[in-house]
Parts: structure tokens; C-alpha cells; sequence
């Protein structure tokens, strides 16, 4: 997964692959731990992991996909999903499981969905959102007794900053993805 993560950050096609990969590996691992909206947000990271792959490849026009930034309403919406799913998923996993801290977990997997289709549609926004992600996931997992894990997730913060600036970078070029 950690490799997945740092080709997504480097603008590498083969980030599609291995994050299917790691992705069945942490649903199992959540799962064991009582983080139900984590292992659901591992199912949806299967699933646009197999998405993002075909986007990223086919592009427009026979061109890679290009980094673009999205529209202000756009985010505005995107934020305020993310808002909606951390209540409404928090709820309904405080009052119908036994999970821990269902809002935190929650939250983790609503601005990662956000995050992802940011990704997926290559949008330099990613990065940002992930930042948002990965600092609430670190002491979430910490928690948890994950400790590699909330090592694991400290490691992407960086390596979201490192990307964020990577992507502006590549923005002005618009170099080809690396396949």
C-alpha cells in the first residue's frame, strides 16, 4: 500500500494495482479491529483503484489524463459531502454497531472518498485532502494499538506534502504519466 501511495505522489499509473493490493490487506486488518468504516472505505478504494487505472491510462483524446485543478463549487460540494457522510455515517454506525469512535472513523472515510475522486480525476486538490485525512487517521490508529499502522499513515502526510508540491510542479508541464 505504502508503495501504491508514493507512485500515486510520483504520477505512476502502477499506483492502480498495488493499491488494489494493499487495500484487501488493511479491510482485513480494520475489520479484525472493530474500524467498520474503514473496511467499507477499503472496498471502495478496491473498486476505484480498478477505476483509476482505466482513467489514467485512457486520458482524453489518446493523452494521459492531465493534472488540472478543480472548480471552487466543485470542492465546495465535494466538502460539504464530506461533511454530511462524516454525520450521517457516524450515526448510523454509533447507533446500529459497536464501533470505535464511529465519527473519527467516519470522517476518515468520507474525506477519503473525497480525496480518491480528486485522485482519480487527477486533481492537484487531492493532496490537501489527504493531508486532512492522514492527520486524523494517525491518532485514530494510534488508538487502536495500530502503531505501524499510524507510522504508516504519519509516512503519507509527507508524503502528501511531497506530492502536492510534485503535482504543481507537473501541472505547468504536463509531463506524461510514468508507465
Amino acid at each position: 500500500m505504502a508503495l501504491s501511495i508514493v507512485l500515486a505522489g510520483r504520477n505512476n499509473i502502477h499506483s492502480w494495482w498495488l493499491g488494489i493490493v494493499g487495500c484487501a490487506l488493511f479491510g482485513a486488518l480494520f475489520y479484525g479491529v472493530q474500524l467498520f468504516a474503514d473496511v467499507a472505505l477499503q472496498l471502495f478504494f478496491i473498486a476505484t483503484c480498478a477505476i483509476g487505472w482505466y482513467e489514467w491510462a485512457r486520458g482524453g483524446g489518446g493523452k494521459a489524463l492531465p493534472i488540472t485543478s478543480a472548480r471552487t463549487g466543485t470542492l465546495a460540494w465535494m466538502g460539504a459531502a464530506g461533511v454530511a457522510g462524516t454525520v450521517g455515517y457516524g450515526l448510523m454506525l454509533h447507533h446500529y454497531t459497536s464501533a470505535y469512535a464511529p465519527f473519527v472513523d467516519s470522517a476518515v472515510l468520507a474525506f477519503s472518498i473525497v480525496a480518491q475522486l480528486l485522485l482519480m480525476a487527477r486533481r492537484v486538490e487531492t493532496w490537501p485532502v489527504w493531508l486532512l485525512v492522514n492527520a486524523v487517521s494517525v491518532p485514530l490508529y494510534t488508538s487502536r494499538g495500530l502503531y505501524l499502522t499510524a507510522v504508516l499513515y504519519a509516512a503519507y502526510f509527507i508524503n502528501a506534502l511531497v506530492s502536492w508540491r510534485w503535482w504543481r510542479r507537473q501541472m505547468g508541464t504536463q509531463s506524461e504519466i510514468s508507465i
